[in-house]
């Protein structure tokens, strides 16, 4: 479980509580969108189209940092409260629309009751003055990680709110601008594109923008003793990789790859999708890598265990890399969709280091198909997966939406041919950019681009309980270990 909101709201005196039910036409409540994984994520009744965030950090990783979010947002319904989501820090104040607003933290939620009901339509603009806590506690999973010089973010899946107030699900995507004052000695960076950085004092304020919409559980903010290091990509792309400073020199055999990985990727799916891209390294223990958006998290393990052979580290960097496409660009619905993002982005990992280390990629699927139906009893179908574990929201990132969604892709492959497969995959990133998409959608696209239906195939291949015969080898079998029957 995460932690329940630290708010002043919740210290009300009771006077002030009965007043405020008095005067609400209904109870105040957590709301949902009702994701099939996480019902309370989200909230109905606006669409957010900017987020301004600013983080001001005081050299301590165990202290909360002063934060100011401002949201702006459309209203899609009449709106007598607005909910958000938040549940790690103490919320001093909220306006709307530039009036002082009541608030209530309740369960993972600010609900905000504004002087007067919003019309549907109509925009509003919310400033919460709250803490932003990086602080853990055992049942902490993802917002602020702590590293050996500062912090960086680790949203996925549904951590956003853990962090700064937000309708902290993917299916709402909006505008980043970060504002993150620290001591001079910090480099601070984030999504998108550097705007500005302005000394006063003993401090420095820097700022970034993004170019294109982007999920809450992508959004970035590291702040450390880092070094910045700047090249280009193809057609003049800004790449930008950011690494402790004392490991500048030996990390750089590992960032001047990226240039060549972009090209690689590219000439799969089509042209990078974003403003800018690079890798963050930071000396963390998380347990994972993370596509956040523009800027990749990578542990600095990664880099420094030698028993990772050089190819397996290329691969994972393409990983990440791949999902710029495949759930950054192109983002879940829903987190049932999940098998689309890491489907795709452990496709292409195989498939380069297929290409690239004479790793077989037919080989690696006939092991994923043996353990495939294994994993299916464990965690559901690729496209309708079992819900987390009570307390372990990560946990829906299991072996069946990793290489027993890349499965899914290569049984496409097998079924509609290399040309069309890859006909399909450059329509889907170039259809859905900048947007989000269902699995729906992608067996829509890819019966017009076979020029035919295959809802049957795809229903065994994403829906089954057992993993159908693969088109071409039907020798292949698959283990029943463990397997109801």
């Amino acid at each position: 479980m995460l932690l329940k909101p630290r708010l002043k709201a919740a210290l009300l005196a009771a006077a002030s509580l009965s007043l405020l039910a008095a005067s609400a036409p209904a109870p105040a409540a957590p709301l949902g969108i009702g994701d099939p994984l996480f019902p309370h994520l989200g909230n109905p009744g606006y669409d957010v189209r900017s987020y301004d965030i600013a983080f001001t950090y005081r050299g301590s990783n165990s202290q909360p940092l002063d934060a100011v979010t401002k949201i702006d947002a459309l209203a899609t319904e009449r709106l007598e409260r607005v909910n958000l989501d938040f549940s790690q820090g103490e919320v001093r104040s909220v306006e709307v629309n530039g009036a002082k607003a009541r608030f209530a933290g309740i369960g993972e939620d600010l609900i905000i009751t504004p002087g007067k009901a919003l019309p549907a339509g109509s925009r509003m603009r919310i400033t919460v003055r709250h803490t932003s806590d990086p602080t853990p506690d055992q049942s902490y999973e993802g917002g602020w990680v702590r590293t050996s010089d500062g912090l960086v973010m680790a949203n996925q899946a549904d951590a956003a709110h853990l962090v700064f107030p937000c309708n902290d699900h993917p299916s709402d995507k909006a505008q980043f601008t970060f504002r993150v004052k620290a001591p001079r000695e910090y480099t601070a960076v984030a999504n998108g594109l550097a705007a500005g950085h302005k000394r006063s004092g003993a401090a420095t304020t820097w700022t970034y923008r993004t170019v294109h919409p982007m999920a809450t559980e992508l959004a970035q903010v590291a702040i450390g003793r880092s070094t910045v290091v700047h090249r280009k990509g193809p057609h003049g792309l800004p790449v930008r990789d950011v690494v402790p400073t004392e490991d500048r020199e030996s990390m750089e055999r590992w960032l001047r790859k990226t240039p060549g990985q972009i090209e690689w990727m590219e000439r799969k799916v089509g042209r990078y999708p974003f403003e800018a891209y690079g890798i963050l390294i930071a000396d963390a223990q998380t347990g994972f890598e993370l596509e956040t958006q523009t800027l990749s998290l990578f542990e600095r393990s990664l880099f420094t265990r030698p028993e990772f052979p050089e190819w397996y580290v290329d691969t994972i960097m393409v990983h990440e890399l791949a999902h710029q496409w495949f759930g950054n660009s192109v983002s879940p619905r829903t987190w049932s969709d999940l098998w689309l993002n890491e489907g795709h982005a452990s496709w292409y990992e195989a498939l380069y280091a297929e290409e690239k280390a004479g790793q077989s990629l037919e080989g690696r699927m006939r092991e994923a198909y043996r353990q495939s139906d294994q994993w299916r009893a464990l965690g559901g179908p690729p496209a309708a997966p079992k819900r987390p574990s009570p307390g372990q929201k990560i946990s829906i990132f299991r072996p069946v939406v990793y290489d027993g969604s890349a499965l899914v892709l290569y049984a496409l492959r097998q079924e509609i041919g290399e040309r069309d497969f890859s006909r399909l995959q450059k329509a889907w990133v170039a259809s859905y950019a900048d947007g989000v998409a269902t699995t729906k959608d992608f067996v829509r696209l890819a019966s017009t681009v076979a020029g035919r239906d295959l809802s049957g195939f795809f229903q065994g291949w994403l829906y089954g309980e057992r993993t159908p015969r693969m088109p071409g080898h039907p020798e292949w079998g698959a283990s029943t270990r463990g397997v109801e029957s």
